[in-house]
């Protein structure tokens, strides 16, 4: 049985999210993640001070064209004002949601007191939380980790700071800014979130399969999940959990007529969405993911990646699976 996934007015398809994540939850992917099942897309981080959105970067992060409702735009900063007015312009740019980041671990974010080191600074959050939900009439949601370092797991105060100020819905990764990725996400603290508050949580890290989706929503008893690296060159991962949390059965790995497909139209998407120069060096990184399971020698994405036109790209794509499809029939 599935939760029932909202975050204020809006009851989302099924609670899977894509989880923000700069560099790789742009417009073509967060289409191709709701067209595999994904419930809801969250944008990449927007950098709250408006006066950097003039860079090209700035503007396709911006660009939500042709999305399906709800649009959660993502905001980072850590100046209250600064944050509020991207909000707002954001909402009348189109966002229907505005997430903030107290989640990325990365130095360029934090080292400006933004990100997850806004959790060392329990009344600037407050602050900004307060400020942010004041400066929009859409619902807000707060993205953390489960604190500063593992002697400071904060989370669950900040969830009711949180939930006091007005945000609408929480999604906590199950590692401190300290941890950055390593070792695995932990979920007795995003339980303990759950437990403190009323409003929706939804459970972040290392979700990589069916069963850990599974085991991480009745461990911590979470209204969704977020998922991010888990859908990395496998965007039909939400289609595999949700067919797994509603019949308890495993959907069939898809064929390689499928994955080339799937990977072709994201080549075509993002060639056209940042044009052929910028679409090519950023396809390099995509097709690496959805390779990883094939190409183990990293042969072919060595080749892959010196290619420089779109046409090219797609063509090689092409010869690789007709390979790969020769490789298999042969071994049958």
């Amino acid at each position: 049985m599935l939760p029932t996934a909202k975050i204020g007015p809006y009851t989302l398809p099924n609670p899977l999210i894509v989880a923000p994540m700069a560099g790789v939850t742009d417009r073509p992917f967060r289409l191709l993640c709701r067209k595999m099942g994904a419930g809801l897309a969250v944008s990449e981080m927007v950098i709250a001070d408006s006066k950097l959105w003039h860079t090209r970067k700035s503007q396709t992060r911006l660009n939500h064209q042709g999305e399906p409702e709800p649009r959660s735009v993502q905001i980072a900063g850590g100046d209250p004002a600064m944050l509020a007015d991207a909000a707002r312009q954001n909402a009348a740019f189109g966002a229907q949601i505005i997430d903030i980041n107290m989640g990325c671990p990365a130095k360029k974010v934090c080292n400006k007191a933004a990100g997850s080191a806004l959790m060392k600074d329990e009344a600037l959050v407050r602050e900004i939380l307060e400020t942010v939900v004041k400066a929009v009439d859409i619902p807000v949601t707060l993205k953390m980790r489960t604190g500063w370092d593992r002697e400071h797991r904060n989370a669950p105060v900040i969830a009711r700071m949180a939930e006091d100020a007005g945000i609408q819905a929480i999604a906590v990764h199950g590692r401190t800014r300290a941890d950055k990725y390593n070792g695995e996400a932990e979920y007795d603290t995003i339980a303990e979130v759950k437990a403190s508050v009323g409003i929706p949580v939804f459970a972040n890290g290392d979700i990589t399969s069916p069963e850990k989706a599974r085991r991480v929503l009745t461990h911590t008893g979470a209204d969704g999940l977020l998922i991010g690296r888990g859908a990395q060159g496998r965007p039909w991962i939400f289609r595999e959990i949700l067919h797994y949390l509603e019949t308890g059965k495993h959907l069939a790995t898809p064929a390689l007529d499928e994955v080339e497909q799937i990977l072709t139209e994201h080549l075509s998407a993002l060639h056209g969405f940042y044009g052929e120069k910028m679409g090519v060096r950023i396809a390099r990184k995509h097709v690496g993911w959805y390779l990883q399971a094939h190409d183990e020698s990293k042969q072919f994405r060595k080749r892959f990646n010196a290619i420089d036109n779109a046409m090219e790209q797609q063509d090689s794509i092409e010869h690789y699976f007709a390979r790969l499809r020769k490789e298999e029939e042969f071994a049958a």
